[in-house]
C-alpha cells in the first residue's frame, strides 16, 4: 500500500510520497496525514481512482478531501459502536492520537498474545474502511472529476516516460563520452595530485637540506646560536613530517652529535675566556682602584679647598664663595669587560637544555679560580706583591658583580655572597698574618692604604668590606708600634747629635723653625739673624712628630672607624709621654750630659711644652676636627702636663749638677791650712773658680731660662755653697782650725756675697723678688760673725741669738766651737803664753763652749 505523508495537514509534494507493500501482502494504501503518522487505510476498490485522481492539478484538491475524512474520522472515534470492545476503544484512541504503538506490540508478545492485538488491528482496519467508504459516497462527484484528471495525468506521465527514454539514451550516448574523458580527467587529478605532492615532498626536503646547510656553515664558522636555531626549527617544524626516511633518519642521528660538538666548542671558548679574564682581573682592579684613589684625591682638595674657604670667611678675609663643579665623565674610566663569550655560551646551553649544568660549572671553576688568587705568592715579598695581589681580588668581583647584574639567572646573589664570604675569610687571615710580619711602619702603612682603596673601590659595587677594614683596625696598635720605635730612634739621634748650643736663624730659618712651630714669643718680628733661645734639637724634633702625626692619621683615616681623632691625640700622647719626655729625663739625668747642655735641654722642653698646642692644631687639620673644638679647654694632649713636670724635673737635675760642679770646686778647701800663722793676703784659689762658674752658670741661665727658674739656680747654687762651708766644718777629717783660718773665710764670703748682690740686681731679679742671694749664704756669715765676735757668749743670749744668730744650730755650733781655736800653736807659742793672762774674748769662748755642751 502507499503511505502519503502530510505536515500539519497539508499534503507533501508527490515526489515525497513512498510506496511500500505492508507483510500481509495487502494493496492497501496508506495515508499518513501528520508527523505523528496518523493513518487512513483505503481498501482497494479505490485503488484505481486515487491512480487516477492523482495528478499534479489535482493534488490539493485530493489533499484537502483526505484532509477532511481525517477530521470526520477523528470526530468519530469517540463514539463506540455495538459490539466493540474495550480493548479496540483503547487501540482506536492510540491510533488516533498517534501514539506510538511499538510499547502495546511488544507487551502483547511478551505476554505470548499476539492473535489478540492482531485480531483488534483488522477491526480498527475495517472500521476505517467503512468511515472512507461513507467518505467517498459523500464526495463522490469530486473524485469523478479527480479521477478523469488523473487519467489526464496517465497520459501526459506516458508522453513523458517517452521523452525521458530518448534522453535517456542520448545522454547514454553522451555521458559514455564523457565517461571516458572523465576517468582521463580523474587519471589526470591523480598524477597531478601526486606530482604535486612530490613537489611538496621535494620542497621540504630542500628546506630540511638547506637548514642543514646552513647549521654546517654556522658550525664552521663558530656561529653556534644561529646553528642551534636552525636544528631547532628542524625539529620543531620539519623532523616529523620528512617524507623521506633516509633523509629523517640521518638527521635525527646527525643533531645529537651536531650538538655534542657544539657544546665542546663552547666549553672550550668558556674555559678560554675564564683564563682570559682572570689574567685581566688585574687590570680591571688596578683601574678601578686608581678611580677610587683619584676619587679619594679629589674628595681631598675640595674638602681642603672648602675649610680655606670657611677659615678666610670667619676671619674676614675674604668673600665666601660657592661653586659648583662638574664632573665631566671620562670615557676611559668606563671598565671595559667583555662578558660576551659568557653570554653566548650560557645562552647556547640553555638552547641544549643544560643550563643549569653550565651554572654549576661556571661556578664550580670560578670558585677554584678565587682560591687560587687569594693564595699568596711564596717566591715575592708580599710588600713588592700586595697591589697585584688585591687589584686581582678586585677585578674578581667586579667582573662577577657585573656577571650578576648582566646574565640573567646565571649567577645568583647568595652564590656571590658565597664567594665574597670565602674571599673575605681568607683575605683578612692573610692581612693579619702579614701585618704580623712586618718590621717597618712604612711598609704597613702602604698595604693598609691600598687596602682602604679596595675597599672603597668595591663598596662600590654593594660588597660589604666592613670585616677586612676591620682587619686594620685590629693591626693600628700594631701599627704605631712600629712607628713609635722609629720616631724614638729618630727623636734619640737628634737630641744625642744636638750641640746644646742656641739656633742662629736667618729669616728664611725662622720661618720653617720658629713660625712654622708656634714656637716665637712674640708676635713682633725678631732682628736677624735671630739667636733662638733653643737648639736644633726643637725643630728637629718637631718635624719627627709632625710626620708622626701625619703617618698615624693616614693609617686611621678611611678605615672602619669615623671618628678617629680620639685615636690620634690618643698615639700622640704615646709619643711625646713615652718617647720624647722619656728620652729628654734619661738625656738630662744622664752623667755625660754637662751643665751647660742640662740647661739647654731644660729650656728645650719648655718650648716643646709650648709646640704642644701645635701638634693638637695639626693632629685635628688632618682629622678634619673643626679649630672651634679644640679650642675647647677639655680637648688638650696629656703630654702638655707631663712635659711641664718634667721641665720641673730637669730644672731639679740642673740645680743638681751644679750643686755637682760646685762640690767639686769646694773640694779644693782640703788643700787649705786650717791652722795657718798669718792671714791670707789673697782671695782663695777655690772661690775664684766658684764665682768664675756661678757667674757662667747663671749668664746663660738668663738667656734661656725663665727668670723663675734663674733665681732657682742661683738660691740653690749659694745654700749649696754656705751648706759646703758648714759640712767642712763639721766634718770629722778637719780637727781643730784657727782665727787666721776663719778671717780667711770671712774674706771669701765677702767675695761671694758681693758677686751674689751684684748678679741679684743685674738679672733683674731684684725687680721680682725681695732681698738678695746673699740670704742664701746668711748661716755661713752669722757663724763667721760669731767665730769672730768679741764676746761669743752672746749667742746664748736669746735676744740677741735671734737678732744675730737666728739660722745657727746650738749642736753644730758646739761642734765648731771645739775645733775652733783663737790663735796657732807656734813652735814657741805655747811657752810664749804659758802663765800670761787669758784674752777677754778667750773667756768669753770657753764659756760658750762651756755651756753649749752643757745645753747640748
Amino acid at each position: 500500500m502507499y503511505r502519503f505523508i502530510s505536515n500539519q495537514r497539508s499534503f507533501q509534494s508527490p515526489s515525497n510520497f513512498q510506496k511500500k507493500k505492508n507483510n500481509n501482502n495487502n494493496n492497501n494504501i496508506v495515508i499518513i496525514v501528520s508527523e505523528k503518522h496518523t493513518s487512513l487505510t483505503i481498501s482497494s476498490s479505490f485503488q484505481h481512482i486515487l491512480l487516477l485522481f492523482i495528478n499534479r492539478t489535482q493534488f490539493h484538491r485530493f489533499a484537502e478531501c483526505v484532509s477532511s475524512v481525517t477530521m470526520n474520522a477523528k470526530k468519530s472515534r469517540n463514539v463506540k459502536e455495538n459490539g466493540d470492545t474495550y480493548e479496540d476503544s483503547i487501540l482506536m484512541t492510540l491510533i488516533g492520537n498517534g501514539e506510538d504503538l511499538g510499547p502495546m506490540v511488544r507487551h502483547s508478545f511478551e505476554m505470548g498474545k499476539p492473535e489478540s492485538l492482531l485480531h483488534q488491528l483488522k477491526n480498527v482496519v475495517k472500521k476505517k474502511e467503512v468511515e472512507i467508504e461513507d467518505l467517498c459516497k459523500l464526495h463522490y462527484e469530486e473524485f469523478i472529476v479527480a479521477v478523469d484528471e488523473l487519467r489526464g495525468v496517465l497520459v501526459d506521465a506516458e508522453e513523458l516516460k517517452g521523452e525521458l527514454a530518448s534522453d535517456n539514451f542520448r545522454l547514454q550516448e553522451i555521458g559514455s563520452t564523457l565517461l571516458v574523458r572523465l576517468e582521463d580527467l580523474l587519471e589526470s587529478y591523480s598524477i597531478k595530485k601526486n606530482v604535486t605532492e612530490a613537489v611538496k615532498m621535494s620542497k621540504l626536503c630542500v628546506e630540511v637540506l638547506d637548514l642543514c646547510i646552513k647549521c654546517n656553515k654556522h658550525v664552521s664558522d663558530g656561529q653556534f646560536y644561529p646553528a642551534l636555531k636552525a636544528i631547532d626549527q628542524i625539529e620543531k617544524n620539519y623532523m616529523k613530517n620528512i617524507p623521506v626516511n633516509t633523509l629523517r633518519n640521518a638527521i635525527e642521528k646527525r643533531v645529537p652529535v651536531i650538538k655534542s660538538h657544539i657544546e665542546r666548542k663552547v666549553c672550550g671558548e668558556i674555559n678560554e675566556w675564564l683564563v682570559h679574564i682572570r689574567s685581566t682581573s688585574k687590570d680591571i682592579g688596578q683601574k678601578a682602584i686608581g678611580f677610587a684613589s683619584f676619587a679619594r684625591q679629589r674628595n681631598e682638595d675640595m674638602l681642603s679647598r672648602q675649610k680655606k674657604a670657611e677659615e678666610e670667611s670667619s676671619l674676614g678675609l675674604g668673600d665666601f664663595t660657592y661653586s659648583l663643579d662638574v664632573e665631566e665623565i671620562d670615557e676611559n674610566s668606563v671598565l671595559e669587560i667583555n662578558l660576551m663569550p659568557l653570554y653566548r655560551a650560557y645562552y647556547i646551553h640553555i638552547c641544549l637544555g643544560i643550563g643549569d649544568q653550565f651554572r654549576q660549572y661556571y661556578y664550580k671553576n670560578r670558585m677554584l679560580q678565587l682560591s687560587s688568587d687569594l693564595q699568596v705568592s711564596s717566591v715575592q715579598h708580599f710588600l713588592g706583591s700586595h697591589q697585584t695581589y688585591l687589584a686581582q681580588i678586585a677585578g674578581y668581583f667586579i667582573v662577577e658583580d657585573r656577571v650578576l647584574r648582566t646574565a640573567g639567572d646565571l649567577l645568583l646573589a647568595n652564590q656571590v655572597e658565597a664567594m665574597w664570604e670565602t674571599a673575605v675569610a681568607k683575605l683578612t687571615l692573610t692581612l693579619e698574618n702579614q701585618f704580623s710580619q712586618m718590621d717597618t711602619a712604612s711598609h704597613l702603612l702602604l698595604v693598609k692604604d691600598y687596602v682602604t682603596l679596595l675597599g672603597a673601590t668595591l663598596r662600590q659595587y654593594g660588597y660589604d668590606v666592613g670585616p677586612i677594614l676591620e682587619a686594620l683596625t685590629n693591626s693600628r696598635d700594631k701599627y704605631h708600634e712600629l712607628l713609635l720605635a722609629e720616631c724614638r730612634l729618630q727623636i734619640r739621634d737628634a737630641i744625642i747629635n744636638d750641640e746644646c748650643k742656641q739656633m742662629v736663624m736667618k729669616e728664611s730659618e725662622y720661618q720653617s723653625n720658629v713660625l712654622s712651630f708656634l714656637l716665637q714669643t712674640s708676635d713682633i718680628m725678631p732682628a736677624f739673624p735671630y739667636v733662638a733661645p733653643f737648639s736644633s734639637m726643637v725643630p728637629d724634633c718637631c718635624r719627627i712628630i709632625r710626620s708622626f702625626i701625619k703617618d698615624s692619621v693616614n693609617y686611621l683615616s678611611y678605615g672602619g672607624q669615623t671618628n678617629f681623632f680620639d685615636f690620634a691625640r690618643k698615639y700622640l700622647d704615646k709619643l711625646l709621654i713615652n718617647v720624647l719626655n722619656d728620652i729628654l729625663l734619661s738625656t738630662i739625668k744622664s752623667s755625660n750630659t754637662g751643665v751647660s747642655q742640662a740647661i739647654q735641654i731644660a729650656a728645650n722642653i719648655s718650648f716643646l711644652e709650648r709646640a704642644c698646642d701645635y701638634f693638637l692644631q695639626t693632629a685635628a687639620k688632618q682629622c678634619g676636627i673643626p679649630a672651634r673644638i679644640i679650642a675647647r679647654p677639655q680637648t688638650t694632649l696629656a703630654a702638655k702636663m707631663v712635659l711641664k713636670t718634667s721641665r720641673d724635673e730637669a730644672y731639679l737635675a740642673l740645680i743638681d749638677l751644679v750643686n755637682h760642679k760646685l762640690t767639686k770646686y769646694l773640694s779644693l778647701m782640703e788643700n787649705v791650712n786650717w791652722i795657718i800663722d798669718d792671714v791670707a793676703q789673697h782671695k782663695s784659689e777655690y772661690m775664684n773658680e766658684v764665682v768664675i762658674y756661678l757667674d757662667t752658670i747663671l749668664s746663660t741661665a738668663q738667656q734661656i731660662l725663665p727668670i723663675d727658674v734663674m733665681y732657682k739656680i742661683g738660691t740653690g747654687a749659694l745654700e749649696h755653697v754656705n751648706n759646703s762651708f758648714i759640712d767642712t766644718l763639721l766634718s770629722d777629717s778637719l780637727k781643730r782650725f784657727t782665727e787666721n783660718a776663719v778671717m780667711g773665710i770671712n774674706s771669701d764670703l765677702k767675695n761671694l756675697e758681693q758677686f751674689a748682690d751684684e748678679k741679684f740686681h743685674s738679672t733683674g731679679l731684684s725687680e721680682i723678688y725681695k732681698g738678695s742671694f746673699r740670704t742664701c749664704l746668711l748661716e755661713l756669715r752669722q757663724l763667721v760673725n760669731l767665730l769672730l765676735s768679741s764676746q761669743p757668749e752672746n749667742f746664748m743670749n736669746p735676744v740677741i741669738r735671734m737678732k744675730n744668730y737666728n739660722t745657727l744650730d746650738y749642736k753644730k755650733i758646739g761642734i765648731i766651737c771645739e775645733k775652733y781655736k783663737d790663735s796657732p800653736d807656734g813652735l814657741f807659742g805655747s811657752l810664749a803664753n804659758r802663765g800670761a793672762r787669758q784674752s777677754n774674748r778667750k773667756k768669753s769662748l770657753d764659756v760658750l763652749k762651756r755651756r753649749l755642751k752643757e745645753f747640748n
